[in-house]
């Protein structure tokens, strides 16, 4: 049986890899262990050492406390998951690295937009910069 914790550092783990853009291989080459390796630890099958959690952190460029990000902690002191469904579909991973590659005041805009379109919180007011005619 897989364990919550195991399965939350293992679908951060794909999140985190998904936004660098790296595919299995190439995170498996930069730990020296095999792409299989890496499919067990993003499922959580296989358990990720402390060593290799640091290789994993280097790579991907976050600190090691990332792959523990938003776990709560449970009535009985235990930890738990978090559902991250949403966070494992193609399509949010695209919209993320298209979002972040954009420049930050569209970003901004675009951030208030769908805050609105969502009702999930105060829409940012975000000036757009007066257009300029070409006389």
């Amino acid at each position: 049986m897989k364990n919550s914790i195991d399965l939350h550092i293992g679908q951060r783990l794909r999140h985190r890899r998904w936004l660098k853009g790296m595919t299995q291989q190439e995170l498996a080459q930069a730990i020296g262990v095999r792409f299989q390796q890496i499919q067990k630890y993003e499922s959580g099958a296989n358990r990720i050492s402390a060593a290799r959690l640091w290789d994993l952190a280097r790579a991907l460029e976050v600190p090691v406390s990332f792959f523990y990000d938003g776990l709560k902690p449970q009535a009985d002191g235990a930890m738990s998951g978090v559902d991250a469904a949403a966070l494992e579909q193609k399509e949010t991973m695209d919209l993320v690295r298209a979002y972040y590659a954009m420049p930050a005041g569209p970003r901004r805009s675009l951030f208030a937009l769908a805050q609105a379109a969502s009702k999930t919180g105060e829409p940012e007011v975000v000036a757009f910069p007066a257009s300029q005619s070409a006389a």
